[in-house]
């Protein structure tokens, strides 16, 4: 239960110490424009990604039970918050926000950290790939730069949506989205330590601005990005708005403990250390009550942040805290920059991190499994596409125990007892 900063803190040294703020200041290059891009594709104001990054990503590390998990808002969380603020405004996203991270407390103290070896593990993949699949096809209007009003959240609306729209296609979106995408697929394998993201983005954006592109920005869309952190304020409280959010702050609990686990696990992997789980469940209760305070998005652990704090050298929760605080220091000196930022390069951006959540590696092993596991991994993913996350997870959970029940063998019969 104890935060593993504890533990890094003795012996710390001046080496580790540069080795985290190089690692943490690298992370937050990549983290900046992701959060962003995250919070705009959620519904929400593009500045809560920054809140959500600097407060969730600070608490997450100082309180998390691995030494290098990085935390913010991640793509696992744009299709619920997307479907809250839908339904219950941006108001009841920050309530749910805060009912979950009390959800996520509660569980840490019961210490259900080490419950989700309980979930199986094709329903993981199978609502990952799923959400993958809508970030995706939800940054179509963007990467093609398509003039439409609005963009149905249904799964069959939006692509005859899209399709209805494809005259209004904007050449110059497009060859900046693609730019993108490429400038990031080869800055990271030619330099994979450093933040070639932003260094892409940053670019393509930059283009659009000296060739003064017809393409939206930031700043064009949203407006002007605030130059600092809003006030902490309690949303308002009712018992029948609680009652009414449950079912999200569950979603919202359930997939901040299953990610950042994950994500944990994935470091331990990298770094060969073992995490706390009930210490990590407690951060992520903590950094959610924390954003939701601040107006903030729901966090967990990011596994592609994490794996890139690794890969910079970062060695202990400082790391992180270096991260969240050069994000604020960005936020505070260069938010005007920031509005710059070309709208089809987060699309871009956005359709790589997909492409990266579906883990195409994996495929071919999920082919060669079981085929019970294949048709609980279909399963939950078009669930998770055409029907509702909460419905997927529910239906994938439920099948997934079933059939791991079923193939358990039965203990053999001792016949030295009569039956009674």
């Amino acid at each position: 239960m104890k935060p593993k900063i504890l533990t890094t803190m003795q012996g710390y040294s001046r080496a580790l110490f540069a080795a985290d703020l190089l690692a943490g200041v690298s992370v937050a290059m990549v983290a900046l424009p992701l959060s962003l891009a995250i919070a705009i594709a959620s519904g929400a104001d593009p500045a809560k990604g920054l809140v959500t990054a600097i407060v969730a990503g600070f608490l997450i590390s100082l309180f998390g039970g691995s030494r290098v998990q990085i935390g913010g808002p991640t793509g696992a969380f744009i299709v619920v918050v997307y479907g809250i603020i839908a339904a219950h405004g941006y108001d009841g996203l920050v309530l749910a926000t805060l009912m979950a991270g009390g959800i996520l407390l509660l569980a840490g103290a019961l210490r259900a950290g080490n419950l989700i070896a309980y979930v199986p593990e094709p329903v993981i993949h199978g609502f990952t790939i799923g959400i993958a699949i809508i970030i995706a096809t939800s940054q179509l209007k963007d990467l093609f730069g398509l003039n439409m009003a609005e963009v149905p959240a249904d799964f069959p609306d939006k692509l005859a949506a899209l399709w209805g729209a494809r005259e209004t296609l904007n050449p110059s979106a497009l060859a900046i989205g693609i730019a993108t995408l490429v400038l990031i697929v080869v800055l990271r394998r030619a330099a994979p330590r450093y933040p070639g993201l932003i260094v892409a983005v940053g670019a393509t954006s930059a283009a659009v601005a000296l060739a003064s592109l017809p393409v939206d920005t930031i700043q064009s869309r949203f407006g002007a990005l605030p130059a600092g952190l809003p006030m902490p304020e309690i949303p308002q409280i009712t018992l029948a708005r609680l009652v009414e959010l449950l079912p999200s702050a569950l979603v919202i609990a359930f997939l901040a403990g299953v990610e950042s686990l994950l994500s944990a696990m994935v470091a331990d992997r990298m770094i060969g250390a073992r995490h706390r789980p009930n210490a990590e469940v407690l951060a992520q209760g903590i950094a959610n009550i924390g954003s939701a305070l601040f107006g903030g998005l729901p966090a967990t652990g990011a596994i592609a942040r994490t794996a890139t704090n690794i890969r910079a050298g970062g060695k202990t929760p400082v790391a992180g805290l270096v991260h969240a605080l050069t994000i604020l220091l960005v936020m505070l000196v260069a938010a005007p920059l920031a509005g710059y930022l070309a709208m089809p390069a987060l699309a871009g951006l956005l359709i790589l991190v997909a492409w990266n959540m579906s883990e195409p590696h994996k495929w071919g092993e999920h082919l060669r499994g079981r085929r019970s596991d294949l048709v609980l991994l279909l399963l939950t993913m078009v669930l998770t596409v055409v029907a509702d996350l909460t419905v997927a997870i529910g239906v994938g959970v439920a099948v997934g125990l079933a059939l791991r029940l079923r193939r358990r063998p039965e203990p053999p019969k001792d016949w030295s007892t009569p039956e009674r």
